[in-house]
């Protein structure tokens, strides 16, 4: 960067007012000013534009490796799977002989003693409004104001009616 001290910027600046003179001198200064300015915002969408392309290429680059954790995950998980299934045949292969025959006598008994157990059919309950305002805990009911008894006009006025003020 260019070190610009007090002294030189003094400098410019007595050789601008020789030069330019000093009627001009204020609008070329508001001129450099704004170009400055414009330059400046220039650079900083510039840099910004780079930030979010690196944090895209970043983001892709997070993305690639997910994805590809994925899929690995998957072929574990699908050859875990026909290891187990081929596993489960091996296992279920002796039995399907023995399912066809008759199972032992013993087995037959307590199988019909049991009985097939039928669930009861779920019964939708019925709608109790007591029940669902009790639902509400009273603190938070005395906390929101909610009303548990109503009063009548003259029963609130002798409630709340100053000691003081004769009846």
């Amino acid at each position: 960067m260019i070190d610009l001290g007090i002294s030189k910027l003094a400098l410019i600046g007595v050789v601008a007012l020789v030069v330019i003179g000093p009627e001009k001198l204020p609008r070329v200064a508001r001129t450099v000013g704004a170009l400055l300015g414009k330059a400046q915002r220039y650079v900083a969408e510039v840099k910004a534009e780079v930030n979010r392309t690196i944090e895209l290429e970043e983001l892709k680059r997070m993305k690639e490796s997910v994805e590809k954790t994925a899929r690995d995950v998957e072929t574990q998980v699908s050859a875990t799977a026909a290891d187990f299934e081929r596993e489960w045949a091996q296992v279920t292969a002796g039995l399907d002989g023995a399912s066809a025959s008759a199972p032992a006598p013993d087995i037959a008994d307590s199988l019909a003693s049991i009985g097939s157990p039928v669930a009861p059919r779920p019964s939708r309950p019925k709608k109790n409004f007591r029940l669902k305002r009790q639902a509400v805990p009273q603190w938070y009911k005395a906390r929101a104001g909610v009303r548990r008894h109503v009063l009548s006009g003259a029963a609130r006025v002798a409630r709340y009616r100053p000691k003081h003020l004769p009846r």
